[in-house]
């Protein structure tokens, strides 16, 4: 998994979960400049409430 994975399905589905969440923390000390900046975008859409904390529905 990488932070462009997590953004990605968190931005098209609107949807983060738990454990999405769980691996962006437990890696942000290796993340470059620009990792941070993304990291921070979904922090702030989190915030927001572009994107919700919660589980994905399989279709």
């Amino acid at each position: 998994m990488t932070l462009g994975q997590v953004f990605l399905k968190a931005m098209s589905t609107g949807v983060i979960t738990n454990g999405e969440i769980a691996w962006v923390t437990c890696h942000q000390n290796g993340f470059n400049r620009t990792e941070e900046a993304v990291a921070q975008r979904l922090g702030r859409l989190i915030d927001e409430g572009t994107i919700q904390l919660g589980c994905r529905m399989k279709r």
